[in-house]
Order: C-alpha cells, then sequence, then structure tokens
C-alpha cells in the first residue's frame, strides 16, 4: 500500500486519509475518490490530498475483517459487516463466552496490521453484547497475512459462545442443632436468585440433618427426581473430601471430582456428579449475593460446559475476588454497560399505488420468482432487524397475503394517497421504545441485499456522529437510510410526498455516507419499462 500527499489529478480510486471540509466539500476520511470527487475537489482549488492507493498484494481493510472475522467466528456468533475496516462479533442470547485465548494471543502476534479484542474467556454475557472486534489498523492488510490469520482460524472456533439451558436445580440443605432458622431463608434466597438470574429454577429443597446418612438420601431423591444440578449447602464448610458433603455424595453412589478452588471468596466448593447430573457442594459465601468462585462453576454447568479439575485449578489467575481496603466494593458478574449491537428496527414501505405502473401493483409483481415487496421485507429480516413493520394502504390485502409466513408486523395507513410522509409516520409510530433506530427501507427496491443493511447497522454510531447512516455508490446517495432515535419526532411532523430528505440536509453533521458496493441502493421499479429492464 503506498500512502502519502499525492497531486489531486492522480488521486482517482485513492482512499482518502484525511477528512476533507473546503468551500462546498465535505468530503470523510476513507472516501473512495471518484471521478466526480476529483472535479469537485479541483473546482475548490485543492491541490493535493494524503490518501492510500492499494496494490497487489493488499488486502481492503473491510475485506480483510470481514473474511477474518467470519473465519474464527464458532456456530451461533454473530457477525456483523465490516465497517472501516472494524467486524464486531455479538452473543446472540445470554451465556459464556468461549475464547481460544492461545489463538487470539498468536494471531495478534501475525501483523501490526491486524487486531483481535476479546471479552475474558468465560466471561457472562448478555444477548447482543459484544464478544470481540476485528480492526484492521491501516486501509489494507498484506494478503500473506490475512492468509496466515484464515488458516490460524481453522478447526475449532477461536470466538465461541455456549448459551444458558434452562435447568431445574434442587437443593439440600442441611443443619447443626442451634443454627438459627433465619439462615435458611436466606440460602434458599440466595440460591433462587443466582439461578433465575442464569434462566433457570430451583425446585424441590430438602431439609437434612448435617449427617452422612440423610444428605445422600436427600441428592439421591433430588437426582431420581431429575433435577440437575444438585446443589447442597452444609451448615459447616466442607474441608476434607472425608467431610460429611463429600462422603455423602461417595455413599449415593457419585464421585468427588475436585475438592475447593483457588478462588477467593469460594474456596471451599466441592464439585462431583452423580449419574449425569452435577452435584456441587455450596460454600458458605454463596449466601452473600457478591461474586464468588461458586458462580463460575454454575455458570459454566448451567451453559453445558464440562467443568474438569484442571479448569477449576485455573481459576486461580484473576481469582482474588475478596475485598480488600485498596477494593472496597464487590465485583459484578458482569460488566454494567457492556458493548453491545445496537437493537435496529425496519419499516418497510409498501403502501402505494403504483400510478406510473398502468393500472398494475408494481409491489405484487413477480422479481425472481416471488412477489417484488417480499424481497425487501426478507432483506430487513435476514439483516437482524427487528421487528420489521410493513406499512400497507393501497391492495393491504394482497401485500399481505404475499408477505406470508414472514415475521413482520402490518400497519394500515388508511391517508397512504397523501404521500410517502404520512406511511413513514404510520411506521414509525408503531416502533417499540427500546429501538435504537430504524431503517426504512422502500418496498420497490428488490435489489438492496442483507448485507448493505448490515454495513449500515454496522456504521450506526450515534454517540460518535454516525446517527444518520446514508448508503452512497459511485458517489451518489441511495436507500435505505438507517435513523437513530433521536430522529423519530421530526420525522413524525413530515408531510406530503417528501420523504425524510430534507432531515438529511438538516443535520449533516450527524451524517455518515456507507459505501454499498453496488448501485441496488439507486434501483428502484416503478414503471412497466424499468420492471422488463429487471
Amino acid at each position: 500500500m503506498k500512502f502519502g500527499e499525492i497531486p489531486v489529478e492522480e488521486a482517482q480510486g485513492a482512499i482518502l486519509a484525511h477528512s476533507i471540509r473546503q468551500g462546498g466539500v465535505h468530503f470523510k476520511k476513507g472516501r473512495r475518490l471518484s471521478p466526480d470527487d476529483i472535479a469537485a475537489l479541483q473546482a475548490e482549488a485543492v491541490k493535493r490530498v494524503f490518501a492510500a492507493r492499494l496494490q497487489a498484494g493488499d488486502v481492503h481493510e473491510d475485506a480483510a475483517a470481514r473474511a477474518v472475522s467470519r473465519a474464527i467466528a464458532g456456530e451461533g456468533v454473530t457477525v456483523d459487516e465490516p465497517f472501516t475496516g472494524r467486524a464486531n462479533l455479538h452473543a446472540p442470547a445470554a451465556g459464556i463466552a468461549l475464547i481460544d485465548a492461545g489463538r487470539v494471543r498468536a494471531l495478534n502476534r501475525l501483523h501490526e496490521s491486524l487486531t483481535l479484542a476479546t471479552v475474558q474467556p468465560f466471561d457472562l454475557v448478555s444477548a447482543r453484547q459484544m464478544l470481540a472486534t476485528v480492526k484492521i489498523i491501516p486501509f489494507a492488510a498484506p494478503k500473506a497475512v490475512v492468509e496466515e490469520a484464515l488458516a490460524l482460524a481453522a478447526g475449532p472456533a477461536m470466538i465461541g459462545f455456549a448459551p444458558f439451558r434452562s435447568h431445574r436445580a434442587g437443593l439440600v440443605v442441611t443443619e447443626l442443632p442451634g443454627a438459627k432458622k433465619s439462615l435458611r431463608a436466606k440460602t434458599v434466597a440466595a440460591i433462587e436468585a443466582r439461578l433465575s438470574a442464569l434462566g433457570s429454577t430451583l425446585g424441590e429443597v430438602i431439609d437434612t440433618p448435617h449427617a452422612i446418612e440423610p444428605v445422600a438420601a436427600a441428592i439421591t431423591r433430588l437426582k431420581a427426581r431429575g433435577h440437575h444440578p444438585v446443589l447442597v449447602f452444609g451448615a459447616s464448610a466442607i474441608v476434607d473430601r472425608g467431610d460429611v458433603i463429600p462422603a455423602a455424595l461417595t455413599a449415593a453412589g457419585g464421585e468427588v471430582i475436585h475438592l475447593g478452588m483457588p478462588v477467593d471468596p469460594g474456596n471451599l466448593m466441592m464439585l462431583g456428579r452423580l449419574g449425569d447430573a452435577s452435584v456441587i457442594g455450596v460454600p458458605s459465601c454463596a449466601r452473600s449475593p457478591k461474586l464468588n468462585g461458586f458462580d463460575w462453576v454454575l455458570a459454566r454447568i448451567l451453559a453445558g460446559i464440562d467443568v474438569r479439575p484442571q479448569d477449576i485449578m485455573d481459576m486461580g489467575a484473576g481469582g482474588l475476588l475478596m475485598e480488600i481496603p485498596t477494593r472496597p466494593l464487590p465485583r459484578d458478574t458482569r460488566p454494567a454497560s457492556a458493548p453491545s449491537t445496537p437493537r435496529i428496527a425496519a419499516v418497510v414501505l409498501a403502501a402505494g399505488t403504483s400510478s406510473r405502473m398502468g393500472g398494475a401493483n408494481k409491489l405484487l409483481q413477480p422479481v425472481g420468482g416471488k412477489p417484488m415487496v417480499r424481497h425487501a421485507v426478507e432483506a430487513a429480516l435476514a439483516a437482524t432487524a427487528s421487528p420489521v413493520i410493513v406499512v400497507t394502504g393501497h391492495a393491504a390485502q394482497k401485500v399481505k397475503a404475499a408477505l406470508a409466513g414472514l415475521d413482520v408486523t402490518f400497519v394500515h395507513n388508511p391517508d397512504f394517497a397523501s404521500g410517502q410522509a404520512s406511511s413513514l409516520r404510520a411506521g414509525i409510530k408503531a416502533l417499540s421504545a427500546d429501538a435504537d433506530g430504524v431503517a426504512v427501507l422502500l418496498g420497490d427496491m428488490p435489489l438492496v441485499t442483507p448485507e448493505i443493511i448490515g454495513r449500515l447497522i454496522a456504521a450506526f454510531n450515534p454517540g460518535e456522529g454516525r446517527a444518520i447512516c446514508v448508503p452512497v455508490h459511485e458517489g451518489r446517495r441511495g436507500n435505505p437510510v438507517l435513523w437513530a432515535r433521536q430522529f423519530l419526532a421530526e420525522m413524525q411532523k413530515l408531510d406530503g410526498d417528501e420523504g425524510a430528505r430534507r432531515l438529511i440536509a438538516a443535520h449533516a453533521d450527524r451524517v455518515r455516507e456507507v459505501e454499498a458496493g453496488s448501485d441496488a441502493i439507486h434501483r428502484d421499479f416503478d414503471t412497466a419499462e424499468s420492471l422488463a429492464q429487471l
């Protein structure tokens, strides 16, 4: 890759390294300069620009990020479309991050142009939370480096994910003479809260004396009734394999897998097994809601991850959770504000009268074996927009029939003849309160792909000024457009057939152009002639 200051007349096809704002020109960093761009720069007397030129052996930043991110992602992991050389990987649901730390380090040592950042191995993650991000530092990565990264990613997933599965756990609570009765209620409440937070429930609770035979009988009973895992909360801490709880598990026909752990609090935990059910001797610190080593083991078991003795032994690095004077606050079990993918809804405008089609409804015309409008809706769904709201008007029942079987919400606009703005208002009014943004699609643009919508979502970041994401190709803007929630009130005030174009001009400082990679963003089909060409 060549990088530096070059004459404008030689800059066609080069990638801007720095934004340019001069006169009527406002080009942002990362723009690939077209012939029209060169003419615009020359008209403003711009003589030279800092830019990058890709050469043979270079892989464009987005292509490199796309290839690497998809190669490292395990089953179920969501991979965003890349934007400015960055591709994010997300968890589709609550669960545990599975990170191959050794291979992550190896990948980051390949070359300075390629970076991979992840959450900690076995971190608890929420739905939509970011697991990892691939970032190409310059505008391109060497092809040889990308190929090395893909070879390293071959085999087991480098970035994986284990979702929490719903379990019905059993609990044995032992008692010693003279114990406070209030402790029992506190114990049960703490265990129930932990299970609920991880998507599981507490089933039967058995109270027994703190002795081998009754504890063994209780473990056997809970296992026979389908409880998994079986949790044993002892009135006295486990200090040896010969102690009451380990001995009771053995007497029930089970085995002790590991006793103790290098995590504080949580040192005095026992992990065992009876048949196919895990049995955990719960440390007394678990009566408190604060994080302890038992939480780490419980979470892995509820996510279906096999916990071996060496896994517990390896928890010591980072296992000092005890409050100390320099760290007086307890650690939470997960980040308070972990990065997550935005919640993007989609509004598909499908209410028009097709006045230029000579009486036929363009949205119902067959394209590739299915109605035109179905292409737009399926693209929104495939790009993981949720919910997808379809605004109907003219021929509403036929449009609904054309979309049969798709997971969409229909909103009827009785005022559809007044113009596009009324349909846009109807769709926005139906949005849920938790939507961070909305992609507005036109039902007569069947060539727009999920990848184009995905690029808009990947670029979307209102906190960094990217609150209106507009696709471009060869210097021309098109549709769909992704809007941050902050603009919805203004969009509700639009009238006639103007759409939201004037809002883009009014908020130019919040707009981010996103290269679409094709002219699909310009191609709508509203005449018989254009449909015949399609």
